[in-house]
């Protein structure tokens, strides 16, 4: 069988087994025994809170850095 000719099928039949798959793995994604993902315990993750936009306030960003002289450019290359 020539798979190139007949990628659309294969591509199909794939999809026809992928999605069902994940479907019924979402479905037991929500077992006890299945770790759960949680952002908040983060060690530290409150310290930056201030810095996230929202819709009365816009983050902003500082970058300081040297620029390089024409040997450093010529040497990071």
């Amino acid at each position: 069988m020539n798979i190139l000719k007949h990628m659309e099928a294969v591509f199909i039949a794939v999809v026809l087994i992928a999605v069902p798959a994940s479907y019924l793995g979402a479905a037991h994604a929500g077992r006890s025994d299945a770790p759960r993902a949680n952002a908040g315990a983060v060690a530290g993750a409150n310290v930056y809170a201030g810095a996230v936009a929202t819709s009365g306030k816009v983050a902003v960003v500082t970058i300081t850095a040297k620029r390089l002289d024409r040997a450093q450019l010529l040497a990071a290359r």
